[in-house]
């Protein structure tokens, strides 16, 4: 048999390890709750589909080919290894793709038949356990979550920039921005309805319970009310909002510089409060959140040509991120001039980090108003 397929036999099946370099396993809670979606090819093709997604990534690194010359990259959270390739394709002396899941195995299928072997090392095992050999000039990733922080993937990063990256290094992306906005949207009403439908459903069953068997189940209607009221009108909703869907302009949240913030302030809870001015006639119906990342490089190591990935709503469809919709229940009827003064407040769930609650308290400041109501509503976001 030739060279080429022993190696090819060295790449197949069910080897135990992809590097001399892996670490250690995610810990078999985060693996159940988190990983495991991402060691699945279908969710891979999923996010590689998405071209705003993966073109903003190649445009990164091949725009900024000369910031990428002869540099040492870590791609952390490498998947089916696209943007170490991405690196390499932009001149990368050397890259480490690091991943958590059995997905490395099929990342080093993947870099070998692009003849990248030799320039790109797959890594199976945490970020937090793995040791590089050598100090990184880019760390690139793609992290983002819904709303941009669910999934807590931003501590991995960050522990990876402070373990690796040289202090001229350069994160790609380099900055990130939250966004909300006022919108008119018919999810609200048809959660709304879901939610009827589905107390009447338990209203029925707990007559047949009654009925069929003698044993009563009211006891437990509150619970079950409360429980499909936080289904659905306070989970948030994943949404392809339409520009003509919002009704007033966006407030920036917050704004990350991925070079100075630290781990502390990423899991302290988010504070912020903002104003959303209204620019159309209606009533909001509810919230949309989205983010934006920017490929800028560093101040040492600049991009020749910075990149924007926005998840903004778009006439053209959205991301695979699509929009955060948070329901404004009740409808709030709004006219231009408006404005609506917020107090948010976002942390993580402690029965999963990886998951977000939102608290906010909003009113709708109007000439026509002297005294507006204040709404305090608690979001969820999973």
């Amino acid at each position: 048999m030739n060279q080429d397929n022993d190696t090819q036999r060295e790449l197949v099946g069910d080897e135990k390890q992809v590097s001399k370099l892996d670490g250690q396993a995610p810990e078999s809670t985060d693996f159940a709750n988190y990983f495991c979606t991402y060691s699945y090819l279908y969710h891979q093709k999923d996010m590689l589909e998405d071209h705003k997604r993966t073109g903003a990534y190649f445009d990164a690194c091949m725009k900024n080919h000369k910031v990428f010359q002869d540099k040492v990259v870590l791609d952390v959270g490498t998947g089916s290894g696209i943007l170490a390739i991405f690196a390499a394709k932009a001149g990368a002396r050397r890259v480490y793709a690091v991943e958590a899941t059995d997905m490395a195995k099929f990342a080093k299928r993947i870099v070998h038949a692009q003849g990248f072997g030799d320039t790109i090392e797959v890594i199976q095992g945490v970020i937090e356990s793995v040791e590089i050999p050598e100090k990184v000039d880019i760390i690139i990733s793609e992290w983002m979550g819904y709303f941009l922080l669910r999934e807590s993937m931003l501590d991995s990063v960050l522990v990876a920039r402070d373990r690796f990256l040289k202090p001229e290094g350069a994160l790609y992306p380099s900055h990130a921005r939250l966004y909300m906005a006022p919108i008119r949207t018919n999810l609200t009403s048809q959660r709304s309805f879901a939610f009827m439908n589905s107390m009447e459903n338990w209203a029925s069953f707990v007559s047949d319970m009654h009925n069929y068997y003698g044993v009563d189940l009211d006891c437990l209607s509150e619970d079950f009310r409360k429980e499909q009221m936080e289904y659905y009108k306070s989970t948030a909703s994943w949404a392809d909002v339409h520009p003509s869907q919002v009704i007033g302009e966006a407030a920036l949240i917050k704004s990350y510089d991925l070079k100075t913030v630290t781990l502390e302030e990423l899991k302290a809870p988010l504070k912020s409060t903002f104003t959303m001015k209204i620019t159309d006639h209606g009533s909001i119906e509810g919230f949309v959140g989205y983010f934006d990342t920017d490929f800028r490089g560093s101040p040492q190591s600049p991009a020749d040509l910075p990149v924007v990935l926005s998840t903004a709503p778009d006439e053209a469809g959205a991301t695979h991120w699509g929009q955060q919709v948070f329901q404004v229940h009740p409808n709030i009827a709004c006219s231009p001039g408006d404005s609506l003064e917020c107090t948010f407040e976002m942390r993580r769930r402690k029965d999963n980090h990886r998951l977000l609650l939102i608290q906010m308290q909003y009113m709708l400041c109007s000439s026509r108003t002297e005294r507006p109501n204040e709404y305090k509503v608690q979001y969820v976001i999973e």
